[in-house]
């Protein structure tokens, strides 16, 4: 079967074409390049030994994304990565997110529906719970006012999916709300690779430690946890990637209960930032350098998965502990300042 994966060049849309190949699917990326590299199609074919076909343009564009279903229209399914993602950057452009986001969804749901008949995976957040009234946050989590234009774009989305799916019967569709993805292939061919100043914890901690940072800022040591520190569900790259695997053929195999459903994707446990640091150090054997710095505005005191659903309604746990995610995540920042 043929599979597309939106942004398949990307961190997690990588690992999860890799996971796809293993099991036997045929593999068809689209990437426009904004946040990723060529060169990665390099990783996932020395990782299995099979090199995806690989289209490069811009899914904002909707006579192409058309041409595109024209050309490839045996595609059983997609899996859709494809979006703009740092917090900070979509409150400054928003439009920019929204247009990326929330258009090219539209623009892809459109030509499934034309198909008569496909699956599709969305890639979305735990964003979408907010500040969660309860721990772990279960899949019934009331979705709160969103903290930022990046996290807007998940609730929207997933709202033009069930919409979509409730008048089409045809399409079936499972949003997969991920929490925190760390780590790289255990190969170390594939591994995050942010673009400038990191935005997410794990990169910005190895980064620190191999001197490409000076310093890694605490934000805040103040808060209602054990240690002061915020709390988050860190789940390893290669067991997200496996979740999708799982999902798609959920949905290829009509196991499905309904054609929109909605999966979290986590470890079920929660991490604080001093934790994880701790971590990096017992595994790195290096001292990292950081400080407590103020508060930052917008962050979640803390945020782990239920994961209930997922392990018994998937079929799928996430196996990888925190040590072992982070040691993968400081051999592929070595290698690649090698």
């Amino acid at each position: 079967m043929k599979i597309l994966v939106t942004g398949g060049l990307g961190f997690i849309g990588s690992h999860t074409v890799v996971e796809l190949q293993h099991e036997g699917f045929e593999v068809v990326v689209v990437d426009n390049l904004s946040n990723s590299s060529i060169e990665v199609l390099d990783g996932i074919e020395g990782i299995t030994g099979k090199r995806p076909t690989f289209e490069e343009f811009d899914l904002r564009d909707k006579s192409k994304v058309q041409a595109f279903f024209q050309k490839h229209d045996d595609i059983a399914g997609a899996i859709h990565f494809a979006a703009s993602k740092a917090v900070g950057e979509s409150v400054q452009e928003p439009l920019l997110y929204y247009e990326n986001n929330l258009g090219v969804l539209v623009y892809i749901l459109q030509e499934l529906k034309k198909k008569g008949g496909a699956s599709f995976i969305f890639s979305s957040s735990c964003t979408v719970y907010g500040q969660a009234d309860e721990l772990p946050i279960t899949e019934a989590a009331p979705v709160k006012p969103a903290e930022s234009p990046y996290g807007n774009t998940k609730q929207v989305g997933e709202e033009i999916i069930r919409d979509t799916c409730r008048v089409n019967p045809d399409i079936k569709a499972i949003a997969l709300r991920y929490f925190n993805p760390i780590g790289a292939h255990p190969s170390v061919k594939l591994g995050e690779l942010p673009i400038g100043v990191p935005q997410n914890l794990v990169p910005f901690i190895t980064q620190t430690a191999i001197g490409l940072r000076k310093e890694l800022s605490v934000f805040g040591d103040d808060y209602p946890t054990p240690d002061g520190t915020c709390i988050r569900d860190y789940i390893y790259v290669v067991d997200l990637a496996k979740a999708h695997v799982a999902a798609l053929k959920r949905l290829l195999e009509d196991k499905n209960e309904s054609n929109y459903e909605v999966f979290n994707l986590g470890t079920g446990k929660g991490s604080s930032v001093l934790e994880v640091i701790q971590s990096f150090e017992r595994v790195s054997g290096e001292k990292l350098n950081y400080k407590i710095v103020d508060r930052r505005e917008g962050d979640v005191i803390q945020a782990y998965a239920d994961t209930t659903k997922a392990n018994e309604v998937l079929g799928w746990t996430a196996e990888a502990t925190l040590d072992e995610a982070m040691k993968s995540a400081w051999e592929w920042e070595k290698k690649v300042r090698s």
